[in-house]
């Protein structure tokens, strides 16, 4: 049966953490720090004082704790009290490591078993408080991490087929021949064996159907 730590004014622990990170850290988390600086008097004071060495925001001489430290860290502060949570309650968390996750009726339970004592005892009722008040500050996503963003690839891109021009239309052409022609003419001063000789050239090689 383990003992979980409790103060009998749950709120004061906000009030105290709250003033925590607003103040300067001191050279020791004692009861002056507490009642002055805090602004937690009196008895209560006295008890945020133990609740917090009891939590591990204060080692054994008083001086504030690694965690004291991270939870004054905007980026550092949810995952300190997560810590606070699992360790200053590792009981509950050794019968469920969800603890935290749990509804209110489970929760209580769960101090119910670990404690021993009835369900609406004083020392059940505030140690559920306390830890309500604690998971109300609490982070419990690991500190630094990050949600990984997996780039989609970009859409594959296709260039067009290379252009194909039209092959060329093929041309029709001429086939022009020429011809020559010599010609031995009689030694004839005659001009009608002449008209004769180029009538007969026209008709038989110079035919435009020849063409």
């Amino acid at each position: 049966m383990a003992t979980l730590p409790y103060v009998t004014s749950p709120g004061n622990i906000d009030k105290a953490l709250i003033g925590i990170k607003h103040a300067a850290v001191p050279e020791r988390v004692s009861q002056d720090f507490v009642k002055t600086i805090l602004k937690i008097p009196g008895g209560s004071g006295a008890q945020i004082t133990s609740f917090l060495k009891k939590i591990g925001f204060a080692n054994n001489d008083g001086s504030p704790s690694d965690l004291y430290k991270r939870f004054r860290n905007p980026a550092q502060s949810g995952y300190a009290i997560a810590k606070v949570l699992r360790n200053a309650y590792a009981a509950l968390y050794m019968r469920n490591e969800f603890a935290h996750e749990l509804p209110d009726d489970a929760l209580v339970g769960l101090i119910v078993e670990e404690t021993g004592q009835p369900h609406d005892s004083n020392a059940v009722k505030l140690a559920y408080a306390c830890f309500k008040h604690l998971k109300a500050f609490a982070d419990f996503q690991p500190a630094g991490e990050a949600t990984t963003i997996v780039a989609k690839p970009a859409p594959e891109q296709h260039s067009p087929p290379p252009r194909q021009d039209a092959p060329a239309t093929s041309q029709s052409f001429g086939l022009n021949l020429g011809y020559t022609i010599n010609l031995n003419l009689p030694a004839t001063s005659d001009p009608e064996v002449f008209d004769a000789i180029f009538k007969s050239l026209k008709q038989h090689l110079l035919r435009t159907d020849d063409a």
